[in-house]
């Protein structure tokens, strides 16, 4: 894909033609907010959810939601445009032209539609805990925003740290999320994640994950974990649209009894079978 088609508010054309205005507010300050969707068979995996999460990451930001009928004929007409069978498309919505500041425009928002192929995640990675902190009482605490520099930040150390995602804790030294993933560890018995409250972006498959928990009849819950509960973990496990069940091997070097372990392997496998038997759950 050396030219890949996209949207750029509802009109499809080459990237390399692609603009977007110096003064829109997602480049100048990150005002924005975006979704990250699965595709299988050209289908864009959990679309109901994933809508549903953008409009209220846009309503936190103050951001007007697209219409959602009109969004999803944007995205299918780039996946058909690119040719895409597998992989993951992107929906980014920022504030639109503003001034040179903080300080909000009187111009629509930007929405941008693109979509690629995607490498397969290894079956399991390493992780590492960053010396810094999400803050889980912030204005946009829970809301999927454009602002990633501090996981950029938090992704670098890790990988210089020879780990392949980066964790947080919060404020309160809980477990908190990594930089583009859900985290859960098996703790005597029950998988834990922590609550919404602790600061985390509410996946979508983590969610789900919950779910199937429930249905397959896993014990698990959702509950304030402090990050140091990791080292004691007996496996551990990340969840996002893209990484779908990954098993954590190691954390800040030390190896977990098992990756994967018994109930990631079972998650795991629940998971592939929702998305063979339902695209939209």
């Amino acid at each position: 894909m050396t030219d890949p088609v996209v949207s750029v508010d509802g009109e499809l054309l080459p990237a390399s033609a692609a603009r977007v205005s110096p003064f829109d507010h997602g480049l100048l300050v990150g005002n924005g907010v975006f979704e990250t969707l699965r595709v299988y068979g050209g289908v864009p995996f959990a679309w109901t959810r994933h809508v549903q999460r953008l409009a209220r990451s846009a309503d936190g930001l103050g951001l007007e939601a697209p219409d959602t009928e009109r969004l999803r004929t944007t995205v299918d007409a780039v996946l058909h445009a690119n040719r895409l069978a597998e992989g993951r498309v992107r929906i980014t919505v920022t504030g639109g032209p503003s001034p040179l500041g903080s300080e909000r425009g009187d111009a629509p928002p930007t929405v941008i539609v693109a979509a690629g192929p995607m490498a397969p995640w290894p079956a399991s990675t390493t992780v590492v805990t960053v010396p810094w902190t999400r803050n889980e009482h912030g204005a946009v605490a829970g809301l999927k925003t454009i602002s990633y520099a501090e996981n950029v930040r938090a992704l670098a150390f890790a990988r210089e740290h020879g780990g392949g995602e980066a964790i947080f804790a919060n404020t309160a030294g809980n477990l908190c999320e990594a930089t583009g993933s859900n985290v859960f560890l098996a703790l005597d018995g029950t998988l834990c994640t922590p609550t919404e409250s602790a600061g985390i972006l509410a996946g979508v498959t983590r969610a789900l994950v919950l779910e199937l928990c429930t249905r397959e009849g896993i014990p698990a819950e959702e509950r304030d974990v402090p990050v140091n509960a990791l080292a004691r973990a007996d496996e551990a496990l990340l969840t996002s649209s893209t990484r779908e069940v990954q098993a954590i091997s190691h954390i800040d070097g030390t190896a977990l009894p098992a990756a994967p372990g018994p109930v990631t392997a079972a998650i795991a496998a629940a998971f592939a079978d929702l998305v063979a038997t339902n695209i939209d759950p």
